[in-house]
């Protein structure tokens, strides 16, 4: 089934506000219908986020405080990106600075927007496997704690409200229904 939906088209483009991490932009924008109206967008440099698995089918995750939303979340170990860099040396590299593990296997998984409604963000998603383990090396404003965790306390967990993270739920999620 087609739709006869054309896509708005930016009429103007206004930087507002520019962070270390975000940017935050006004567009003006003509509708379909030919009216105009704004949007704001946040633009972020992408993201990657690492399900790990160990030898005896146990997730590593990571605790921390989130302070956006005023709780500790449960999370797969997941990053920004840097300028250039390769989503699959990004996973590597956080999933080391946040767990300590080091992985011998990793494979792409998927690759989707946070909240493509107001953001451009991109997460690309990895699993990582044949863990080797060893010492965590956090950026001097990050506090992690690292945990692994079977399917059963993960799915308890989720149906709990404990996990609340979304791309650590599409990530667990799949991981649950291999």
């Amino acid at each position: 089934m087609m739709s006869d939906l054309m896509p708005e088209v930016a009429l103007q483009k206004q930087i507002i506000f520019e962070g270390k991490m975000i940017s935050l932009r006004l567009d003006r924008v003509r509708l379909q219908n030919g009216q105009e109206t704004t949007r704001e967008i946040v633009q972020h440099p992408g993201a990657v986020a690492i399900l790990a698995t160990t030898d005896h089918d146990k997730v590593v995750l990571v605790r921390q405080y989130r302070y956006a939303i005023g709780e500790f979340t449960l999370e797969l170990p997941a990053g920004k990106l840097e300028a250039g860099e390769d989503p699959q040396k990004a996973a590597l590299r956080e999933l080391a600075e946040e767990t300590g593990y080091q992985a011998h296997e990793v494979h792409h998984v998927m690759t989707f927007y946070s909240t493509p409604g107001f953001s451009d963000e991109k997460l690309h998603l990895y699993e990582a496997y044949q863990l080797v383990d060893g010492a965590q090396h956090t950026d001097d404003d990050e506090f992690v704690d690292c945990l692994v965790a079977s399917k059963q306390e993960v799915s308890s967990w989720i149906s709990q409200g404990k996990i609340v993270d979304a791309k650590t739920l599409v990530g667990l999620y799949r991981w649950l229904t291999e």
